[in-house]
């Protein structure tokens, strides 16, 4: 529950809420799309909904790969989803060494295969494929080891996933499956619908009331049983249908979980009444109400598939400081092979942050947002824009501060010295308010002056790490 407040499902109620302190003061988190898309390991993680879109490369290639939809569907890749090395334990050591402060489970994706022990379906990874409830070990697993635990939800757009198999013979139409299919409801009138145009709203028909009810009821038991500090929601909720289930979540879920963070897309909430996540795309400016970016470490998919391509680390690590700078959080996904095992590549990019992190991380953890984001010549910013970003160069400053000392993070190397414009002859910080500067991982002194231009920094004869270097302004 936060603080004393006791939340009515009212939006007026709702508005009492506040982002807890650990959230701004945890920075980093990982997010995990592990399930049953993992098999097929092709295209992304709508592979579901796709291989039932009668034309798409996935309805092509699953005729190919697996046979007729009739004779293998969807659910004939469950038993393929085997986990058998699934290891909670040395995922949250990886998870730690990358220098993440909580952790984020898909529960159940938009395919209705729940990776947890639910009463609502047989349906779920306790009974079927690996026959564990991954949900509940690795809650176990980032508990002992002190990360933050949450979950996410999908199911909102199960109402219509797997719609294309309605239009040709398949395993959709098959009764016997209706329980993990259905409702199977046709999503628009000419059904061409693919992940690439997701912000469509004008979708028809509506979930109706029974459809609501057990989706409400699904996420309260997620809360009921695994207490999740994290409950991050996936984009369709914002449809006027969902609003008062949204008021009913929130309020039951900030009554009975301590310290929540509900995260939410685009307009599903009001602003203030819970926290808004931005997905694969950043904030051009500081935002005043805290929030969050959901990427991947990969540019594809957010699922294991077998030809991604995986982003740099130092790409991550500008992502992560410029997110921080504008009073964000970074929630970085990776994506499990079907047998348990993370991708090498997805490894290496986690322990190279990590690597930043164990010099840069007082940069980071537990800072502010200073009054200005930073300067520099690249802009970023919008929801799903990661793609159009260009990369950071030296002259991108990012700004974060924290007792007593403000943090200018130069997003490449700098060369001899650093001139940082912002800190100018006449700026928010002068001269004589500065104690000393040092670079974050070396033990070399540092020569600086201020002038009409910029502040300008002499940089360490080496390198102390890669990717980003942070010089410590220490303010008296």
């Amino acid at each position: 529950m936060t603080a004393d407040a006791r939340f009515e499902p009212t939006w007026e109620s709702l508005a009492q809420y506040a982002v807890p302190p650990w959230f701004k003061e945890a920075k980093l988190g990982i997010f995990i799309h592990w399930g049953v898309y993992s098999v097929p390991g092709f295209a992304n993680e709508w592979y579901a909904r796709n291989m039932y879109q009668q034309g798409s490369a996935e309805f092509q290639h699953h005729v190919a790969a697996w046979g007729e939809h009739t004779q293998f569907g969807y659910k004939d890749f469950i038993p393929m989803f085997t986990a058998e090395n699934f290891d909670p334990e040395a995922w949250i050591d990886l998870f730690k060494r990358a220098g993440a402060q909580y952790v984020v489970p898909v529960a159940e994706h938009h395919d209705g295969f729940a990776m947890y022990d639910t009463a609502f379906s047989e349906w779920n990874a306790a009974q079927m494929g690996p026959k564990r409830d991954v949900v509940a070990e690795l809650a176990a697993a980032a508990r002992r080891h002190g990360l933050t635990f949450g979950v996410s939800n999908h199911r909102a757009e199960h109402w219509w996933f797997f719609d294309g198999g309605q239009k040709f013979p398949s395993d959709v139409q098959d009764p016997q499956y209706d329980a993990f299919y259905g409702p199977a409801v046709e999503a628009s009138p000419n059904a061409s619908f693919t992940s690439a145009e997701w912000t469509s709203q004008d979708w028809r028909p509506r979930p109706n009331a029974k459809f609501l009810d057990e989706w409400l009821a699904r996420c309260c038991e997620l809360v009921d049983k695994y207490q999740p500090q994290v409950f991050w929601f996936d984009w369709w909720i914002e449809q006027a249908v969902f609003e008062p289930y949204l008021q009913k979540f929130a309020a039951y879920y900030y009554n009975h979980v301590t310290d929540p963070v509900l995260q939410y897309k685009l307009e599903a909430f009001p602003v203030g009444t819970a926290l808004l996540d931005v997905e694969r795309g950043k904030l051009s400016a500081i935002r005043p109400d805290y929030w969050q970016t959901d990427t991947s470490v990969s540019y594809k998919s957010w699922c294991y598939v077998a030809d991604d391509h995986f982003k740099s680390v130092a790409t991550l690590v500008h992502d992560l400081v410029d997110i921080v700078s504008k009073n964000g959080n970074l929630l970085l996904n990776v994506g499990p092979k079907p047998d348990g095992t993370i991708p090498a590549e997805a490894s290496e990019r986690l322990l190279g942050l990590g690597e930043w992190l164990h010099i840069n991380g007082e940069a980071i953890y537990g800072t502010r947002h200073w009054h200005t984001f930073g300067e520099g010549p690249t802009t970023v910013g919008g929801h799903m824009r990661e793609h159009e970003d260009k990369p950071f160069t030296a002259q991108d400053i990012r700004f974060t501060a924290r007792d007593g000392a403000l943090y200018a993070i130069a997003l490449g190397w700098p060369g001899d010295s650093a001139v940082i414009q912002l800190l100018r002859t006449g700026s928010a910080l002068a001269a004589e308010q500065i104690l000393s500067i040092t670079m974050l991982g070396s033990d070399e002194s540092l020569t600086w002056s201020q002038a009409d231009d910029g502040l300008h920094i002499a940089t360490p004869s080496t390198p102390p790490c890669a990717h980003a270097f942070t010089f410590k302004i220490t303010l008296k």
